[in-house]
């Protein structure tokens, strides 16, 4: 299979190459056979994988930036930036980038079906829904500091918590248009242009950085106008790309957008719910610690965490977005059994490599947590979570690949239900039993709800996953392309 093409005139060679492999696998395999076959896969799965990983982590690095510069500044703008970022922000960003990933289930089918000119369609229509759904989430920014204090954030944090909140507004609204110009581009496996849009964008965030917090001494206010500039950099650069290397999947803006909008609002609010009900949980976790004692010190030691963990996930939310792909494909052109290898080989290949990074962040710990703060009491805190930390990044190995085979195959709805059982009804109680009952601290509320959530979470998506139809699946994603 050839790499990313131009959308034009590879694109037949491109599809042709993809139908004659998928001949292999619906023959009798001996082992030289199998090989081969995990060979192909693999090629297919990086293809998506490597460029995602290479391009979601420059993007969460402009986050890390934005926080390293405001964190050195004082652990009051440390833990503002990070309120602000990781609670307001991330509410609005999970349920947004939620919503978005039902372009992996319309968009890889629909590539798998090659219904080429219904992606453009299912991307303007993702737009409306999107931008919509912004001007709804508008509150949590404009009352962010009396949200944060009745959830127990001190004071001069939430206050500070909201200021910068109201400047990341322009970066509320990017997500709107980034997201679905992603999934568009991902799921024609146009992944390189993402990845070097992604660095681009993270070179002027740096320099953006260091002008307005340094240079030009806005503070922390800084750091949030650096972040609004660089996404909509993306936002910009992508838009290009698809206006003039895109003709095969965009032919303009269409008013089809608008006619069969209401299910695809159905169909985004399951993936945005299955979605954000994950994200929300780890938010939550950085609010319960505003009820501890020294609650800004709790703070920053968590979000230190937090963000060396969301950082890491990166590379397992990369798995998810092309194990999205590579299962919507392969049902999308009726191949079931392709569909379930696809499965396997993204579930062994992440958890192997969150392994790896799970023993790497045990010993480098304590270098890795001065990028974030030289508080000599907030690293002594850090270094008392690195546990619960490296079992969280080695969970976050597997989940998401199971969430993502959920999104290729359309089960959105059924995983929200999950989700919120495991990590609302399970987790949480039992983040706060830890805590309040056997006074654990920040440890207990973080144990509790990896123990008690995401792995339970696990292993339901893990026994779905294994027992499923994928004959049956193929058949229903071919008559849903076919019906559209």
């Amino acid at each position: 299979m050839g790499s990313s093409h131009r959308n034009g005139d590879l694109g037949e060679a491109l599809f042709t190459a993809e139908d004659d492999e998928l001949i292999i696998y619906n023959d009798d395999q001996d082992s030289k056979d199998l090989t081969r076959r995990l060979w192909i896969e693999t090629k297919k799965l990086w293809q998506i994988a490597g460029p995602a990983i290479f391009g979601r982590i420059a993007s969460y690095s402009m986050n890390i930036v934005s926080q390293a510069f405001a964190g050195h500044l004082g652990d009051v703008q440390l833990a503002s930036i990070s309120m602000a970022n990781t609670v307001i922000v991330g509410f609005t960003f999970g349920l947004l980038l939620g919503m978005a990933s039902a372009l992996e289930t319309l968009c890889g089918q629909a590539f798998g079906a090659k219904r080429y000119d219904m992606l453009g369609i299912y991307m303007q229509r993702s737009w409306i829904v999107l931008f919509m759904c912004c001007f709804l989430l508008l509150p949590l920014y404009l009352f962010a500091s009396p949200i944060l204090k009745w959830m127990g954030q001190p004071d001069d944090v939430a206050e500070q918590s909201e200021l910068v909140a109201i400047w990341l507004l322009p970066l509320h609204f990017s997500f709107a248009f980034l997201f679905p110009l992603q999934r568009f581009l991902q799921c024609q496996l146009e992944n390189q242009v993402i990845a070097w849009v992604s660095l681009g964008a993270l070179m002027i965030n740096v320099f953006t950085s260091w002008l307005f917090v340094y240079s030009l001494d806005f503070g922390v206010v800084g750091a949030a106008i650096a972040l609004d500039m660089s996404y909509w950099v993306m936002v910009l650069a992508l838009f290009v790309y698809v206006l003039f290397r895109c003709p095969l999947t965009w032919t303009g803006f269409s008013i089809k957008a608008i006619s069969g909008l209401w299910e695809f609002v159905q169909l985004s609010a399951a993936s945005g719910v299955m979605l954000c009900l994950e994200n929300w949980y780890y938010r939550i976790l950085m609010l319960m610690t505003g009820f501890l004692p020294n609650a800004t010190l709790a703070t920053d030691a968590l979000s230190v965490c937090m963000s060396i963990n969301g950082w890491e996930m990166m590379i397992p939310l990369s798995f998810f977005a092309a194990t999205g792909v590579r299962v919507a494909n392969e049902l999308g052109a009726g191949n079931g059994n392709a569909a379930k290898f696809a499965t396997i080989n993204s579930v062994v290949q992440s958890t192997i490599i969150g392994l790896l990074i799970c023993i790497s962040i045990v010993l480098l710990r304590d270098k890795v947590a001065l990028l974030f703060t030289s508080s000599p009491d907030v690293l002594q805190q850090v270094d008392n979570l690195y546990v619960l930390l490296a079992v969280t990044i080695l969970l976050n190995s597997i989940q998401p690949v199971l969430s993502g085979v959920a999104v290729g195959s359309g089960w959105q709805a059924y995983v929200a239900y999950i989700n919120l059982g495991c990590y609302y009804f399970i987790g949480l109680p039992l983040g706060y039993l830890m805590e309040s009952v056997f006074k654990l601290g920040v440890k207990g509320i973080w144990g509790g709800m990896i123990f008690g959530g995401t792995f339970v979470q696990t292993v339901i998506l893990g026994i779905i996953t294994l027992n499923s139809d994928w004959e049956k699946e193929a058949e229903k994603a071919r008559a849903s392309v076919t019906t559209t």
